[in-house]
Protein backbone atom coordinates (compact mmCIF):
# COMPACT_ATOMS: atom_id res chain seq x y z
CA UNK A 1 0.00 0.00 0.00
CA UNK A 2 1.35 3.40 -0.96
CA UNK A 3 -0.11 6.85 -0.36
CA UNK A 4 -0.43 9.18 -3.34
CA UNK A 5 -1.15 12.80 -2.46
CA UNK A 6 -1.36 16.03 -4.39
CA UNK A 7 -2.56 19.15 -2.62
CA UNK A 8 -2.86 22.77 -3.71
CA UNK A 9 -4.01 24.99 -0.84
CA UNK A 10 -4.11 28.75 -1.34
CA UNK A 11 -4.37 31.24 1.51
CA UNK A 12 -3.93 34.98 1.52
CA UNK A 13 -0.26 34.81 2.52
CA UNK A 14 0.64 31.18 1.88
CA UNK A 15 0.42 28.43 -0.76
CA UNK A 16 0.94 24.72 -0.10
CA UNK A 17 1.74 22.88 -3.31
CA UNK A 18 2.89 19.25 -2.90
CA UNK A 19 2.92 16.12 -5.04
CA UNK A 20 4.19 13.11 -3.10
CA UNK A 21 4.24 9.33 -2.99
CA UNK A 22 4.54 8.27 0.65
CA UNK A 23 5.76 4.79 1.68
CA UNK A 24 3.31 2.27 3.06
CA UNK A 25 5.30 1.43 6.19
CA UNK A 26 7.76 3.07 8.53
CA UNK A 27 8.01 6.68 9.66
CA UNK A 28 7.91 9.54 7.19
CA UNK A 29 9.04 12.76 8.88
CA UNK A 30 7.75 16.10 7.61
CA UNK A 31 10.41 18.64 8.58
CA UNK A 32 10.77 22.35 8.09
CA UNK A 33 10.73 25.74 9.80
CA UNK A 34 7.60 27.28 11.34
CA UNK A 35 5.22 28.39 8.61
CA UNK A 36 6.56 25.94 6.02
CA UNK A 37 3.24 24.07 5.75
CA UNK A 38 3.89 20.96 7.86
CA UNK A 39 0.66 21.01 9.86
CA UNK A 40 -1.39 22.18 6.87
CA UNK A 41 -0.14 19.14 4.94
CA UNK A 42 -1.04 16.81 7.82
CA UNK A 43 -4.50 18.35 8.10
CA UNK A 44 -5.00 17.85 4.36
CA UNK A 45 -4.24 14.13 4.76
CA UNK A 46 -6.81 14.02 7.55
CA UNK A 47 -9.45 15.79 5.48
CA UNK A 48 -9.47 18.85 7.73
CA UNK A 49 -8.54 21.27 4.94
CA UNK A 50 -10.69 22.32 1.98
CA UNK A 51 -8.40 22.15 -1.01
CA UNK A 52 -7.82 21.11 -4.56
CA UNK A 53 -6.21 17.73 -4.35
CA UNK A 54 -5.94 14.03 -4.82
CA UNK A 55 -5.40 11.42 -2.11
CA UNK A 56 -5.25 7.67 -2.66
CA UNK A 57 -4.45 5.33 0.23
CA UNK A 58 -3.70 1.87 -1.09
CA UNK A 59 -6.44 1.11 -3.59
CA UNK A 60 -8.96 3.51 -2.08
CA UNK A 61 -9.36 7.10 -3.25
CA UNK A 62 -10.09 9.42 -0.35
CA UNK A 63 -10.15 12.59 -2.41
CA UNK A 64 -10.26 13.60 -6.06
CA UNK A 65 -12.11 16.09 -8.23
CA UNK A 66 -15.37 14.11 -7.90
CA UNK A 67 -15.65 13.19 -4.24
CA UNK A 68 -14.21 13.84 -0.80
CA UNK A 69 -14.20 11.32 2.06
CA UNK A 70 -14.87 13.29 5.29
CA UNK A 71 -12.48 13.04 8.21
CA UNK A 72 -14.68 10.76 10.33
CA UNK A 73 -14.76 8.18 7.53
CA UNK A 74 -11.01 8.16 6.92
CA UNK A 75 -9.16 5.34 8.66
CA UNK A 76 -6.66 7.53 10.49
CA UNK A 77 -5.32 8.08 13.96
CA UNK A 78 -4.39 11.68 14.75
CA UNK A 79 -2.11 12.74 17.61
CA UNK A 80 -1.86 16.47 18.31
CA UNK A 81 0.80 18.52 20.12
CA UNK A 82 -1.40 18.53 23.20
CA UNK A 83 -2.84 15.23 24.41
CA UNK A 84 -6.39 16.71 24.44
CA UNK A 85 -7.73 14.09 26.83
CA UNK A 86 -11.21 14.23 28.31
CA UNK A 87 -10.52 15.39 31.87
CA UNK A 88 -13.82 14.04 33.22
CA UNK A 89 -12.89 10.50 32.10
CA UNK A 90 -10.21 8.16 33.38
CA UNK A 91 -7.52 6.71 31.09
CA UNK A 92 -9.52 3.60 30.16
CA UNK A 93 -12.62 5.63 29.26
CA UNK A 94 -10.51 8.06 27.21
CA UNK A 95 -9.11 5.21 25.12
CA UNK A 96 -12.53 3.58 24.73
CA UNK A 97 -14.31 6.83 23.81
CA UNK A 98 -13.85 6.50 20.06
CA UNK A 99 -13.70 2.72 20.16
CA UNK A 100 -17.27 2.43 21.49
CA UNK A 101 -18.54 4.67 18.68
CA UNK A 102 -17.03 2.65 15.83
CA UNK A 103 -18.80 -0.30 14.24
CA UNK A 104 -15.50 -1.65 12.86
CA UNK A 105 -13.47 -1.46 16.08
CA UNK A 106 -11.56 -4.59 17.14
CA UNK A 107 -11.05 -5.16 20.88
CA UNK A 108 -7.72 -6.90 20.27
CA UNK A 109 -6.36 -3.82 18.47
CA UNK A 110 -7.18 -1.64 21.45
CA UNK A 111 -5.52 -4.08 23.85
CA UNK A 112 -2.40 -4.19 21.66
CA UNK A 113 -2.19 -0.40 21.69
CA UNK A 114 -2.40 -0.39 25.50
CA UNK A 115 0.38 -2.98 25.73
CA UNK A 116 2.61 -1.25 23.16
CA UNK A 117 2.43 2.02 25.10
CA UNK A 118 2.78 0.19 28.45
CA UNK A 119 -0.12 1.98 30.12
CA UNK A 120 -1.94 -1.01 31.65
CA UNK A 121 -1.18 0.30 35.14
CA UNK A 122 -2.67 3.70 34.28
CA UNK A 123 -6.12 2.58 33.07
CA UNK A 124 -8.04 3.51 36.22
CA UNK A 125 -6.10 6.70 36.88
CA UNK A 126 -7.59 10.15 36.38
CA UNK A 127 -5.96 12.12 33.57
CA UNK A 128 -5.12 14.97 35.97
CA UNK A 129 -2.78 12.56 37.77
CA UNK A 130 -0.68 11.81 34.66
CA UNK A 131 2.70 13.26 33.70
CA UNK A 132 3.10 14.96 30.33
CA UNK A 133 4.72 11.88 28.84
CA UNK A 134 1.98 9.60 30.20
CA UNK A 135 -0.71 11.85 28.75
CA UNK A 136 0.84 11.62 25.30
CA UNK A 137 1.15 7.84 25.56
CA UNK A 138 -2.56 7.68 26.36
CA UNK A 139 -3.34 9.97 23.42
CA UNK A 140 -1.34 7.75 21.08
CA UNK A 141 -3.05 4.61 22.42
CA UNK A 142 -6.42 6.26 21.82
CA UNK A 143 -5.43 7.07 18.22
CA UNK A 144 -4.29 3.49 17.63
CA UNK A 145 -7.26 1.80 19.31
CA UNK A 146 -9.40 1.95 16.17
CA UNK A 147 -6.81 0.16 14.04
CA UNK A 148 -6.18 3.03 11.59
CA UNK A 149 -4.54 2.57 8.19
CA UNK A 150 -2.39 5.64 8.83
CA UNK A 151 -1.13 7.38 11.98
CA UNK A 152 -0.70 11.15 11.79
CA UNK A 153 1.41 12.81 14.49
CA UNK A 154 1.67 16.61 14.71
CA UNK A 155 4.74 17.45 16.81
CA UNK A 156 3.67 15.12 19.65
CA UNK A 157 6.72 16.00 21.77
CA UNK A 158 6.63 19.77 21.25
CA UNK A 159 4.77 20.52 24.49
CA UNK A 160 7.01 18.29 26.65
CA UNK A 161 10.13 19.23 28.57
CA UNK A 162 13.40 17.40 27.88
CA UNK A 163 12.85 14.84 30.64
CA UNK A 164 9.42 13.83 29.33
CA UNK A 165 10.69 13.78 25.74
CA UNK A 166 13.32 11.25 26.78
CA UNK A 167 10.59 9.29 28.56
CA UNK A 168 8.35 8.95 25.52
CA UNK A 169 10.92 8.56 22.70
CA UNK A 170 11.51 4.84 23.43
CA UNK A 171 7.77 4.22 23.03
CA UNK A 172 7.74 6.01 19.67
CA UNK A 173 10.72 3.89 18.62
CA UNK A 174 8.79 0.80 19.69
CA UNK A 175 5.82 1.85 17.54
CA UNK A 176 8.24 2.37 14.67
CA UNK A 177 9.56 -1.17 15.07
CA UNK A 178 6.27 -2.97 15.59
CA UNK A 179 3.51 -1.12 13.72
CA UNK A 180 2.71 -2.20 10.18
CA UNK A 181 1.01 1.06 9.22
CA UNK A 182 2.65 4.26 7.95
CA UNK A 183 3.35 7.01 10.47
CA UNK A 184 3.45 10.57 9.14
CA UNK A 185 5.38 12.53 11.75
CA UNK A 186 5.54 16.34 11.73
CA UNK A 187 8.43 17.87 13.65
CA UNK A 188 10.97 20.67 13.69
CA UNK A 189 13.39 18.64 15.85
CA UNK A 190 16.47 17.18 14.15
CA UNK A 191 16.89 14.78 17.09
CA UNK A 192 13.41 13.32 16.64
CA UNK A 193 14.04 12.94 12.92
CA UNK A 194 17.32 11.13 13.59
CA UNK A 195 15.73 8.72 16.08
CA UNK A 196 12.55 7.87 14.22
CA UNK A 197 12.44 8.66 10.53
CA UNK A 198 12.96 6.30 7.60
CA UNK A 199 11.84 8.80 4.98
CA UNK A 200 12.38 12.55 5.24
CA UNK A 201 10.41 15.27 3.47
CA UNK A 202 11.67 18.84 3.76
CA UNK A 203 9.15 21.63 3.34
CA UNK A 204 9.94 25.28 2.85
CA UNK A 205 7.34 27.95 2.10
CA UNK A 206 4.78 25.31 1.15
CA UNK A 207 6.96 23.39 -1.31
CA UNK A 208 8.98 20.19 -1.14
CA UNK A 209 12.69 20.92 -1.35
CA UNK A 210 13.94 17.47 -0.32
CA UNK A 211 12.42 13.99 -0.27
CA UNK A 212 14.01 10.57 0.15
CA UNK A 213 15.65 8.13 2.52
CA UNK A 214 16.73 9.96 5.63
CA UNK A 215 20.40 8.98 5.26
CA UNK A 216 20.44 10.52 1.78
CA UNK A 217 18.50 13.72 2.54
CA UNK A 218 20.58 14.50 5.64
CA UNK A 219 23.77 14.38 3.55
CA UNK A 220 22.60 16.40 0.55
CA UNK A 221 25.02 19.30 0.45
CA UNK A 222 22.51 21.55 -1.32
CA UNK A 223 20.21 21.38 1.72
CA UNK A 224 20.59 23.17 5.05
CA UNK A 225 20.52 20.00 7.20
CA UNK A 226 23.99 19.05 5.90
CA UNK A 227 25.42 22.30 7.26
CA UNK A 228 25.80 23.94 10.64
CA UNK A 229 26.55 22.66 14.13
CA UNK A 230 24.12 19.73 13.92
CA UNK A 231 25.23 18.38 10.53
CA UNK A 232 25.43 14.61 10.88
CA UNK A 233 25.12 11.29 9.07
CA UNK A 234 22.92 8.31 9.91
CA UNK A 235 24.04 4.75 9.29
CA UNK A 236 21.97 1.58 9.58
CA UNK A 237 24.07 -1.20 11.06
CA UNK A 238 24.04 -4.42 13.08
CA UNK A 239 25.64 -5.46 16.34
CA UNK A 240 28.63 -7.63 15.45
CA UNK A 241 30.22 -8.93 18.64
CA UNK A 242 31.15 -7.98 22.19
CA UNK A 243 34.76 -7.69 23.32
CA UNK A 244 34.74 -8.79 26.96
CA UNK A 245 38.39 -7.89 27.53
CA UNK A 246 38.14 -4.25 26.44
CA UNK A 247 34.41 -3.90 27.18
CA UNK A 248 33.63 -2.81 23.62
CA UNK A 249 30.92 -3.66 21.13
CA UNK A 250 31.61 -4.02 17.41
CA UNK A 251 29.03 -2.56 15.05
CA UNK A 252 29.04 -3.87 11.47
CA UNK A 253 27.92 -1.81 8.46
CA UNK A 254 28.55 -1.68 4.72
CA UNK A 255 31.82 0.25 5.10
CA UNK A 256 33.40 -1.86 7.83
CA UNK A 257 33.15 -1.78 11.62
CA UNK A 258 32.71 0.72 14.41
CA UNK A 259 33.94 0.14 17.96
CA UNK A 260 31.78 1.63 20.70
CA UNK A 261 31.64 1.22 24.49
CA UNK A 262 29.94 -2.05 25.45
CA UNK A 263 26.19 -2.06 24.80
CA UNK A 264 23.72 -4.55 26.26
CA UNK A 265 22.38 -5.50 22.85
CA UNK A 266 22.04 -8.96 21.26
CA UNK A 267 24.42 -9.86 18.46
CA UNK A 268 22.76 -9.36 15.07
CA UNK A 269 20.21 -6.76 16.17
CA UNK A 270 19.67 -3.68 14.03
CA UNK A 271 20.98 -0.35 15.30
CA UNK A 272 21.13 3.21 14.00
CA UNK A 273 24.30 5.27 14.33
CA UNK A 274 24.61 9.05 14.28
CA UNK A 275 27.97 10.56 13.38
CA UNK A 276 28.38 14.34 13.59
CA UNK A 277 30.37 16.00 10.81
CA UNK A 278 32.54 17.87 13.31
CA UNK A 279 33.66 14.51 14.79
CA UNK A 280 35.10 13.25 11.49
CA UNK A 281 38.66 14.22 10.54
CA UNK A 282 40.45 13.16 7.36
CA UNK A 283 43.88 11.78 6.54
CA UNK A 284 45.52 10.53 3.34
CA UNK A 285 47.35 7.68 5.05
CA UNK A 286 45.88 5.35 7.65
CA UNK A 287 47.27 6.42 11.02
CA UNK A 288 48.55 3.81 13.47
CA UNK A 289 49.90 6.03 16.23
CA UNK A 290 46.52 7.42 17.31
CA UNK A 291 43.97 6.80 20.06
CA UNK A 292 41.13 6.89 17.51
CA UNK A 293 39.78 3.37 16.96
CA UNK A 294 37.28 4.11 14.20
CA UNK A 295 39.33 4.72 11.05
CA UNK A 296 37.58 3.84 7.81
CA UNK A 297 38.60 3.92 4.13
CA UNK A 298 36.43 6.37 2.18
CA UNK A 299 36.10 8.12 -1.14
CA UNK A 300 35.42 11.84 -1.50
CA UNK A 301 31.98 12.15 -3.11
CA UNK A 302 31.30 15.91 -2.98
CA UNK A 303 32.66 19.10 -1.40
CA UNK A 304 30.74 22.24 -0.49
CA UNK A 305 31.66 25.49 1.26
CA UNK A 306 30.49 25.67 4.87
CA UNK A 307 31.72 29.20 5.63
CA UNK A 308 34.74 31.39 4.91
CA UNK A 309 37.07 29.00 6.73
CA UNK A 310 35.53 25.53 6.39
CA UNK A 311 34.13 23.04 3.90
CA UNK A 312 31.74 20.11 4.26
CA UNK A 313 32.95 16.92 2.61
CA UNK A 314 30.56 14.10 1.76
CA UNK A 315 32.25 10.70 1.77
CA UNK A 316 31.27 7.30 0.44
CA UNK A 317 32.06 4.64 3.02
CA UNK A 318 30.94 1.34 1.58
CA UNK A 319 27.34 1.95 0.54
CA UNK A 320 26.86 4.61 3.21
CA UNK A 321 27.37 8.38 3.24
CA UNK A 322 29.37 10.26 5.86
CA UNK A 323 29.87 13.99 6.39
CA UNK A 324 33.08 15.64 7.54
CA UNK A 325 33.66 19.31 8.37
CA UNK A 326 37.27 20.43 7.86
CA UNK A 327 39.06 23.71 7.28
CA UNK A 328 39.66 24.94 3.74
CA UNK A 329 43.38 24.89 4.50
CA UNK A 330 43.17 21.17 5.43
CA UNK A 331 41.21 20.45 2.26
CA UNK A 332 43.95 22.11 0.19
CA UNK A 333 46.79 20.37 2.04
CA UNK A 334 45.10 17.00 1.54
CA UNK A 335 44.31 17.92 -2.08
CA UNK A 336 40.71 16.82 -1.61
CA UNK A 337 38.72 16.35 -4.78
CA UNK A 338 35.90 14.15 -5.97
CA UNK A 339 36.98 10.52 -6.26
CA UNK A 340 40.04 10.83 -4.01
CA UNK A 341 40.68 7.93 -1.64
CA UNK A 342 40.93 9.05 1.94
CA UNK A 343 40.62 7.78 5.51
CA UNK A 344 37.90 9.04 7.84
CA UNK A 345 38.88 9.21 11.51
CA UNK A 346 35.74 9.19 13.66
CA UNK A 347 36.16 10.51 17.17
CA UNK A 348 32.63 9.83 18.43
CA UNK A 349 29.68 7.66 17.42
CA UNK A 350 26.19 7.76 18.98
CA UNK A 351 23.83 4.79 19.01
CA UNK A 352 20.25 6.00 18.72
Amino acid sequence: MSIECRFHIVRSDFVLDVDLLLPSTGVTAIFGPSGSGKTTFLRALAGLENNEGYLKVGDVIWQDEKHFVPTHRRSIGYVFQEASLFEQLNVKDNIEYGFKRSIDADQSVMHRAIILLQIEHLLERRTSELSGGERQRVAIARALSLGPKMLLMDEPLASLDEQHKKEILPFLERLHAELEIPMIYVTHSVDEVAHLADQLILLDEGRVIGNGKISEVLTRLDLSLAHGERAASLIQAKVGEHDEHYNLTTIDFSGGQFFVPRKQLPVGCDVRLRVEARDVSLTVERQSDTSILNILPAIVDEISDENDAQVIVRLKVGDDLLLSCVTKKSADLLQLQQGKKIYAQIKSVALL
